[in-house]
């Protein structure tokens, strides 16, 4: 059997029901992210942190892997690429509630990327290590530094359309598990 065949038939299969506690308390836990990631801080915690550590880790990952030009878009890529593997993983064991959450965080990661790029020309966000900033290079380089702002609304814009996208499916998902039961 070949992978797009496997792929096929692993697309076909049925998700594992969405129980109507474990429903709720992600709610809430997604919700509560939603709302710490745009308010005071901006920073959830577990969450974060980890984000930042997949960040950091993701420049000399992808510079070795890559070539050195590709280093300052690592941190980026770094920090989408572990929950994008995750949300992989879950889709394909088919489970709707761990692969919703996933997606989630990636979705989160995005408003940290628009942040990091609304920074892109004033440079006041606090750098680990007090090294380069990597959207000031990116957008030199793309030549639209002049519209970093612009870009990292467009970029928050999308985190908030993905949230809602996935938790609406996640929410269908629900709604269809409870009629089966």
């Amino acid at each position: 059997m070949s992978w797009l065949e496997r792929l096929v038939e692993v697309s076909e299969q049925e998700w594992r029901p969405v129980g109507t506690p474990t429903f709720i308390a992600s709610s809430l836990l997604v919700g509560g992210a939603c709302y710490l990631a745009n308010t005071g801080e901006r920073w959830v915690f577990i969450l974060d942190a980890a984000n930042l550590a997949f960040h950091e880790a993701g420049h000399p990952f992808f510079g070795l892997l890559m070539g050195e030009r590709i280093t300052v878009y690592g941190g980026t890529l770094g920090q989408l690429v572990f929950p994008i593997v995750a949300m992989a993983s879950f889709w394909w064991r088919r489970e709707a509630l761990s692969f919703a959450l996933c997606t989630a965080w990636a979705f989160e990661n995005f408003w940290n990327i628009s942040r990091y790029m609304a920074d892109a020309r004033e440079q006041v966000l606090p750098l680990v290590g007090g090294g380069e900033h990597d959207w000031t290079e990116i957008f030199s380089r793309w030549h639209v530094l002049h519209r970093d702002t612009g870009i990292a609304a467009f970029v928050s814009i999308l985190a908030w359309i993905g949230m809602f996208l996935v938790w609406g499916w996640l929410t269908r998902r629900w709604w269809q598990d409870r009629e089966t039961e």
